[in-house]
C-alpha cells in the first residue's frame, strides 16, 4: 500500500500534524486575551470537537513516524529533512500548543524592559498597561508568581523578541517560535555531525514530542539541546575550548545542560594519564563559568538565576517518581507531607548524580561512547528529577539518538517519546484520559518492540555502539 510506503509516510505525517494545528486554533493554550481576533476561545462544543481533532491529528503523526522508522530501519532511503519539513510546516502559525510556557518567557523578557528583576518576582508584577501584559495574564497557575528558572541568555532572547513585537502577544508568539526553529536546525546540524545519519534524525528531529513541545509549544528546552549538542560535536571533533563555549550558553538557557561538560572532560582526559584528567576536570567548567559570568553581566539581569534553579522542584508533577514517591510516604508517616517529600527528593538526585558519575567512569574506560553516555546521564537527572515534564525526555533522546538510534535504549525511547506525546493536551492540561492514552501507547509500544525488534538493513552490519548491542 501506498500508505505504507516513506512518501505516504511523508504526507500521512503531514496531515496528522495539519489536524493539530487546526485543532489548536480552538482548543490549543490560548490566550486570555487577544487583539487580533486569531486566537480566541470558542464555545465549548467547538472546542471539544477541536481538541479530537487535535488527537486524532497527533495520532496519525505518531504512526506515520513509527512507520518511517521502521522503514529507515529497514534500509529505505528517502529525503529525511524534506519529511520534517513536510511535518513541520503546519505547526508554524499555529498558536501555542501543549503548554503555556511561552507566554512566560514573553513575560519575562517584558519585565526585563519594564526594569523588573525577573528572579525575584513572577509575571503577575506587570501591570495592564506594561509590555507583555497580554502575555503575563494568560501565564497559566503557579508560574504567574515564580521566578525565572532560565539563564540570562534566554532572557536576552525573550526581550529582544518583545522589544521587537512590542509586546504585542501574536507577534511575539511567532517571535518565539522562530527562535524554537532555530533550535530545531541546530539539532539537524549537530545530530548529523555527530553520525546519526537519516535514524538519527528520526528519532530526535522527526520526533512528534519535540515537533510538538518544541516548534509547537516553543519549550526553550530545544535551545539548549540544540546548543549543548553542537558544543560536544564540536568537542569530538577536537575544538573543545568552542564546544565548552556553546555548552555554557546552553546553560544559560536551562542548567541542565551542565551534565556535557563532564563528558567533554572525559573526552579530554583519555589516553592522557593523570594530567589529562585534571584537564578534563577543570578546564571544560572553566570556560563555560567565564562564559555563563561574561554572558550574566552584559545581559544586565543579575546573578539571581544561580537561587531560582530550584525552583521548578517546588510544583509538584505527576511524572515525577521521587516526588510522588515522597509525597505518598509524607502522608503515611505525618500530616505535613512536605519535609519527607524533600528528603526524598534530596535522595532522588544524589542517586542520579551517582549514576552520571558511574557512566563517566565507563566512557572514561571506553567502555561507553561518550555522546551515549551523556545521552544515558541526562535521562537519570531527568528519571529522577523533583520535577519531570514530557518534554525532558528529549534532553537524552537527543544524544542517544545521534549515535546510538537502532540500539535497545534508542528503540525504548522511541516508544516512551509516542506515549508521552498523549499526556498533555492540546490545551496544557493534563487530563487523566491523558494518562490512561499514554498508558496504553506505552503498552502497545513495547509489545510491538518485542514482536518486532528494528530489522537491520540488507549489506549493513550489526555493530556495539558503547558496549550496547544494536
Amino acid at each position: 500500500m501506498w500508505v505504507l510506503s516513506a512518501s505516504g509516510c511523508r504526507w500521512l505525517g503531514a496531515a496528522g500534524s495539519l489536524a493539530v494545528a487546526v485543532g489548536g486554533l480552538a482548543a490549543g493554550t490560548l490566550p486570555v486575551r487577544e487583539p487580533w481576533g486569531l486566537w480566541v476561545a470558542r464555545g465549548s462544543s467547538t472546542t471539544v470537537a477541536a481538541a479530537v481533532l487535535a488527537y486524532l491529528g497527533l495520532t496519525l503523526l505518531v504512526a506515520a513516524w513509527w512507520r518511517y522508522g521502521r522503514l529507515l530501519a529497514e534500509g529505505v532511503r528517502d529525503r529525511v529533512l524534506v519529511t520534517l519539513a513536510c511535518w513541520t510546516a503546519p505547526l508554524l502559525l499555529a498558536p501555542p500548543l501543549y503548554s503555556a510556557d511561552v507566554y512566560s518567557y514573553i513575560a519575562q523578557g517584558a519585565m526585563v524592559l519594564e526594569g523588573h528583576d525577573v528572579y525575584g518576582a513572577g509575571p503577575s508584577v506587570l501591570g495592564p498597561d506594561d509590555l507583555g501584559a497580554d502575555a503575563a495574564d494568560s501565564v497559566g497557575g503557579h508560574w504567574t508568581d515564580t521566578p525565572a528558572p532560565y539563564g540570562p541568555v534566554f532572557l536576552v532572547l525573550a526581550q529582544a523578541v518583545v522589544k521587537l513585537t512590542g509586546g504585542e502577544i501574536v507577534p511575539a508568539v511567532f517571535g518565539m517560535r522562530l527562535i524554537a526553529l532555530g533550535a530545531l536546525a541546530l539539532i539537524v546540524w549537530a545530530v548529523r555531525g555527530l553520525g546519526g545519519g537519516v535514524g538519527g534524525l528520526w528519532l530526535t528531529a522527526l520526533n512528534p514530542l519535540l515537533l510538538i513541545h518544541v516548534v509547537g509549544g516553543m519549550h526553550n528546552d530545544g535551545l539548549m539541546i540544540g546548543l549543548m549538542l553542537s558544543g560536544v560535536l564540536l568537542a569530538v571533533r577536537g575544538r573543545w575550548v568552542l564546544g565548552s563555549v556553546l555548552v555554557g550558553l546552553a546553560m544559560m538557557i536551562k542548567s541542565p545542560a551542565a551534565v556535557a561538560l563532564l563528558f567533554i572532560g572525559v573526552m579530554m582526559a583519555r589516553g592522557h594519564g593523570v594530567r589529562g584528567v585534571a584537564k578534563g576536570l577543570v578546564l571544560p567548567g572553566a570556560v563555560a563559568a567565564a562564559v555563563a559570568a561574561g554572558a550574566t553581566v552584559l545581559a544586565g539581569t543579575g546573578f539571581g538565576w544561580l537561587r531560582t534553579q530550584s525552583v521548578a522542584g517546588t510544583i509538584h508533577t505527576a511524572l515525577s517518581v521521587t516526588s510522588d514517591v515522597g509525597l505518598a510516604l509524607g502522608l503515611l508517616v505525618g500530616d505535613d507531607p512536605d519535609p519527607v517529600k524533600g528528603a526524598v527528593q534530596t535522595l532522588g538526585l544524589f542517586a542520579a548524580a551517582v549514576i552520571i558519575l558511574a557512566l563517566a567512569w565507563r566512557t572514561y574506560r571506553g567502555l561507553l561512547d561518550p555522546v551515549l553516555g551523556l545521552g544515558l546521564a541526562l535521562l537519570a537527572l531527568v528519571a529522577l528529577s523533583p520535577m519531570v515534564q514530557p518534554w525532558y525526555l528529549l534532553w537524552g533522546t537527543a544524544a542517544v539518538g545521534a549515535v546510538a538510534w537502532r540500539t535497545r535504549p534508542g528503540r525504548l525511547l522511541a516508544v516512551l517519546s509516542a506515549a508521552l506525546t498523549y499526556e498533555t493536551a492540546p490545551s496544557g492540561h493534563t487530563p487523566a484520559y491523558g494518562f490512561v492514552l499514554a498508558g496504553v501507547v506505552l503498552v502497545l509500544g513495547l509489545g510491538w518492540m518485542r514482536r518486532k525488534p528494528w530489522a537491520t538493513a540488507e549489506g549493513v552490519r550489526d555493530r556495539s555502539v558503547g558496549g550496547v548491542r544494536t
